[in-house]
Parts: C-alpha cells; structure tokens; sequence
C-alpha cells in the first residue's frame, strides 16, 4: 500500500495534477509488468468480438498485430523499417526482433513525448535488440531519415497520419509496405485518411478487421 502510494506521489510530481493520457497507459502498463490483458476496444462490425485478441496496454499494438509485425518484417526481409509513435517501445522491439531473425535490417522510430521517451529508451537499451534501433525523441514529421523505407509503420497521432504517409512517401519503396494502425470504423481518422489517399491513387488499401483497425497498403507510383 505505501509503494501505490509513493508512486502517486511521484506520479502526482512528474506530470503535474491531471496526468495525460499517454501518461496514464504508461503506468498501468508499468503495473501490470508486460500481463496480457484481455484487448477492450469497443465492438465494430468489422470486428465484433474484440474480446477474442488481446493487448498489453490501449495505446500498444494488439498482441496479434505485434506478431503480424514480427512475421511481416520476417516475410519481406526489409532493409530499413521506420515506425511513429513508439510509446513505449514494445512494437518497436516486436519488429526488431524480426529484424534479427533475418540478420540484416535497422528500425528507426520516434516518440515525442519526453517522459514517455524515457520508458522507451529504458526498455531498449536493456535490450540485446538494442543496436537494431534508432530511437528518437522528435516530432514525426521533422525526423530526417536516410535511405529507401521498406517498411512504414505510423502508429503516433491519429490526426497526424495522413501528414505522414504523404511525408514519407517519396521514400517509400513502391514494393513495400505502409501500415496504419488505429484504422477501425469507430476510429474515422485513420480509416478516411488511408481511403481519401486510395481515391487520389497514392496507395492501395486493404483495412484489416482486427479490435482496432489495421491498414495495410502499398504505394501505387512505382509498383511493379
């Protein structure tokens, strides 16, 4: 009981009275010590029983998306995987470790929020996946990134999405892969982002039924 209160306390100093969202999810995940929870996103009618997947935290990836990721990164054998929004770097180790698999490969991810950054960089750094990854604590649409993406995960910011896939397309390889999470019905921003570019004839869109919504697309300029 004195330690959940210490850690109130500190909570209560590090972020002020009212604690952000992103704040929030990152002490609970810190409570529950990497458990899988039960995933608890609302019922869609793509996705009707949420309740089948599971999560480790609401603002990290769906475990089966992590393992979808994982398996993606082994199946197309990218040479340079980027990724927005780390949070709290579990996907960002998901990938790495898929990046390992295949012996070659860097992730180069980013995460904007400093005290959520920290977690991050605490979490890979005690990971031998560690030198896979450049993590960077910088908006999205600044970081500056070398090289041809053969993998794009944008994960940070439901409104910023679509300013990102149009930010990094041009770096894109056409004969990889985009992917947009938080893309279910109940959640519009991302859905209507990834369609409203599939009707300009920037990528081609396929919307995964998972809890939570994943788009999975390609580039349309360049494809063979």
């Amino acid at each position: 009981m004195k330690d959940a209160r210490l850690r109130g306390t500190v909570a209560m100093g590090l972020f002020g009275k009212k604690l952000k969202q992103e704040h929030k999810i990152m002490l609970q995940a810190e409570r529950a010590k990497g458990a899988l929870l039960p995933e608890y996103h609302r019922a869609t009618p793509e996705c009707p029983h949420p309740e089948r997947w599971s999560m480790y935290d609401s603002m990290t990836a769906e475990a089966e998306v992590l393992e979808f990721l994982r398996t993606l990164v082994t199946t197309i054998k990218p040479e340079l995987v980027v990724e927005t929004g780390a949070f709290l770097g579990v996907s960002t180790l998901w990938i790495a470790e898929g990046l390992k698999m295949n012996g070659r490969g860097r992730i180069v991810s980013c995460e904007l929020d400093p005290v959520v950054f920290t977690k991050a960089k605490e979490k890979i750094a005690a990971s031998e996946l560690a030198p896979l990854i450049d993590l960077r604590q910088e908006s999205s649409l600044e970081m500056k990134v070398e090289g041809t993406i053969d993998l794009f995960f944008s994960d940070s910011d439901p409104p910023v999405r679509e300013q990102e896939i149009r930010h990094y397309l041009p770096q894109i390889n056409p004969n990889g892969l985009i992917l947009m999470h938080d893309a279910s019905s109940h959640m519009k921003t991302v859905r209507e982002a990834a369609l409203k570019m599939e009707v300009e004839g920037l990528i081609s869109v396929v919307l995964l039924p998972t809890p939570r919504g994943l788009v999975v697309a390609q580039k349309r300029q360049g494809r063979v």
